[in-house]
């Protein structure tokens, strides 16, 4: 379960820039809610049309002036990019353009066991190759022991980069990165791709044509890297969606007609899902080339089987992921004292580094912590790979411990990292140590823009919207908040896989799916009053449209889920040692009659999940610390089971009266209250 957020508009404010502006009044609403406190913010959201003049980005000028010297003298550059779906875009386009501008121009993307950036001894084959002007494109700014090599050599190098720079910088005829801090462009959160696509409009001398030919292939990179949808980047991806209709490039043709045959529905949302881990799947489980030759080719029978193989290779990925999933449920479920951690540190042999990353987010949405997934190879090196929420730095976490680490880094919620096994214990220790000193630990947080009323859920409201789009990362995807919600009924979809529910809100009927939960997991049934966070969309079939809700995260109507994640964190206090006042103690300690009336709904409701049952019971008189120390105590008396990786709970065939009195939690509990 994760805590509730519900925004709220200015309503007076919205009426005035309704009086200025040609956007709808729902519209104007939404964007009060999320900030906009003036009518100026709301002119600077949609002034995007014009990209900002490249060569006002430090070096940018000297950047165009070495390559165009380069290409003037035929000598051959190298365009050197990186193994992720941003890396590998802004390779295709730098060196298209190149290519087209009659460049001697080769590429570079390193295999991801190479590891990430420039390495000496790529740098070393190239000037065997002949190269004699590297150009880095999503990665360089760390690269200073790589760049000086390359002068050594007799070589010369442009960097091109999106990421933090450090103090010093690698020595170069220019380096560009919106992120120095004497670069005086104003937009800062341009992917690689970005970059990429700037520093071709500053060798054509404008955007206009670079933009028509590679704003989709730059809207890929720039969704792939979940940068910022705001500013430059969504006149990017805005501009990339449109020109994707009808894209002359051959690969990004054939991939689209794979995944997202119908292109009137391709939004950002498309790219994420549907479009950039069949790149990226490329550099996880074969080469980044096979992706970056997609990308480039001009033989539509070669883009159909290069992307033909991209799709293997997520299907491999997908495989890879559930595998490594499945053996860290089995892990948890062998050691379900995990679970109580602030941080869940989970190891194991040979999992695949292509994978990890996506493997720790998974895990952050089942369980709702920062985890780091290491994957601990033949040799004894760790390599890890960690996801957070807002509010605890990965990073700072991670530098916390780092006199066990070879090498990390990353940023608040994100991060990666490599150690010797021998270290892990001591590397587990010190996370702990860190996240223990926090007073508490943040939670997973379902934001709702603001609460929708019924009158406002119409088609017309919600195509006004559109005008918000590409919605994205900084400009997240509309959701609603539709409270006191009563459900007529509930249906299963797809032979139980997914749900429908009818439900009736504010005196209006509408319907909602639900997504990968069927109907028996669901905690509420006819008559119960429910809370609804939805994205709202229009759905069209066979020429009519209707509005479809698809409800994101439920709960019981008013329930307080901050006392919820209260109470999680006491159990997991209780569990680990920690002291608790007397009066805690008296709080979560079972009297007999909510033992006997938990076993008999629990045996009547089957194998249930915790939040499932917490949800369904919705009493003042239960919090969450004290329904988990009951599943205990039935598992220790043997007349339940409980699955700590699902957090799901059973009863089980008993043929004689259990004495709960006895279980060790019980006697725990009836000591500590003493």
């Amino acid at each position: 379960m994760r805590k509730w957020k519900v925004n709220a508009p200015d309503l007076k404010l919205a009426g005035e820039m309704k009086l200025k502006c040609d956007l709808s009044l729902f519209a104007l609403k939404l964007m009060t809610a999320r900030g906009f406190c003036d009518f100026q913010q709301v002119v600077d959201f949609f002034s995007d049309d014009e990209l900002e003049d490249p060569l006002i980005t430090a070096d940018m000028e000297q950047a165009a002036d070495t390559i165009n010297e380069f290409i003037d003298s035929y000598r051959l550059i190298c365009i050197y990019g990186d193994y992720d779906c941003d890396g590998v875009t802004a390779a295709a386009i730098l060196y298209s353009y190149l290519q087209s501008m009659g460049a001697n121009v080769t590429y570079y993307i390193n295999e991801r066991e190479e590891g990430y950036g420039m390495t000496i001894d790529a740098v070393r084959k190239l000037h065997e190759q002949g190269v004699e002007l590297i150009v880095t494109v999503d990665n360089g700014i760390s690269c200073v022991a790589e760049a000086e090599e390359i002068y050594k050599l007799g070589m010369k190098l442009v960097v091109t980069d999106h990421h933090q720079p450090p103090e010093i910088l690698p020595r170069a005829e220019a380096v560009v990165d919106p992120h120095r801090a004497d670069c005086p462009s104003t937009f800062k959160d341009l992917a690689g791709a970005g970059v990429a696509l700037k520093l071709c409009a500053a060798l054509d001398g404008g955007f206009e044509a670079v933009v028509e030919q590679y704003a989709d292939i730059c809207s890929i990179g720039t969704v792939g890297d979940v940068v910022s949808l705001r500013g430059e980047n969504r006149s990017i991806v805005r501009q990339g969606l449109m020109y994707m209709q009808n894209t002359e490039n051959y690969g990004l043709n054939a991939l689209i007609d794979k995944v997202q045959p119908d292109r009137s529905s391709l939004n950002a949302r498309s790219l994420s899902f549907r479009l950039c881990p069949k790149i990226n799947a490329a550099g996880r489980f074969d080469s980044p080339l096979l992706a970056l030759k997609a990308l480039l080719t001009e033989d539509p029978e070669e883009a159909d089987s290069l992307t033909e193989r991209l799709l293997e290779l997520n299907a491999v990925r997908r495989e890879t992921e559930g595998a490594i999933l499945e053996e860290i449920y089995k892990y948890i479920d062998d050691d379900p004292a995990v679970l109580n951690d602030r941080v869940l540190v989970l190891c194991g042999k040979g999992w695949h580094h292509g994978v990890i990353g996506i493997v720790s987010a998974r895990v952050m949405e089942t369980y709702g912590k920062p985890n780091i997934i290491i994957s601990i190879d033949e040799d004894g090196t760790a390599r890890g790979s960690a996801r957070s929420l807002p509010g605890f730095s990965i990073h700072a976490c991670l530098t916390y411990a780092s006199e066990y680490l070879d090498k990390f880094g990353g940023h608040e919620c994100a991060g990666g990292l490599s150690l010797k096994e021998r270290y892990l214990p001591q590397f587990k220790a010190k996370v702990q140590e860190f996240a223990d000193k926090l007073r508490a630990m943040p939670a997973d947080v379902t934001e709702c823009d603001m609460v929708i009323p019924p009158e406002d859920i119409t088609i017309e409201n919600i195509r006004s919207l559109e005008v918000l789009e590409p919605f994205g990362a900084g400009n997240p995807y509309p959701l609603f908040c539709l409270p006191n919600c009563r459900v007529n009924a509930v249906y299963p979809l797809s032979g139980g896989k997914h749900s429908k529910i009818d439900f009736t809100y504010g005196g209006k009927r509408f319907q909602a799916l639900i997504f990968s939960t069927p109907p028996q997991e669901l905690f509420f049934s006819i008559g119960s009053v429910i809370d609804i966070a939805a994205n709202i969309e229009i759905n069209v079939f066979n020429g009519n449209e209707s509005i479809a809700i698809k409800a994101e995260d439920i709960k019981p109507h008013g329930m307080d889920t901050g006392k919820y994640l209260a109470a999680r964190d006491c159990y997991e206090k209780f569990r680990k040692g920690v002291p608790l006042p007397p009066a805690f103690i008296a709080k979560i300690t079972p009297t007999r009659a909510e033992l006997v009336n938990m076993y008999k709904l629990i045996a009547a409701m089957g194998e249930v999940a915790l939040d499932t049952l917490f949800m369904k019971i919705n009493s003042p008189a239960m919090n969450f610390c004290k329904l988990h120390i009951i599943a205990d105590i039935f598992c220790e008396a043997g007349i339940a089971q409980f699955t700590p990786s699902r957090r799901s709970i059973k009863t089980l065939p008993v043929k004689a009266k259990a004495d709960l009195s006895a279980a060790p939690t019980m006697r725990l509990l009836a000591q500590l209250s003493k």
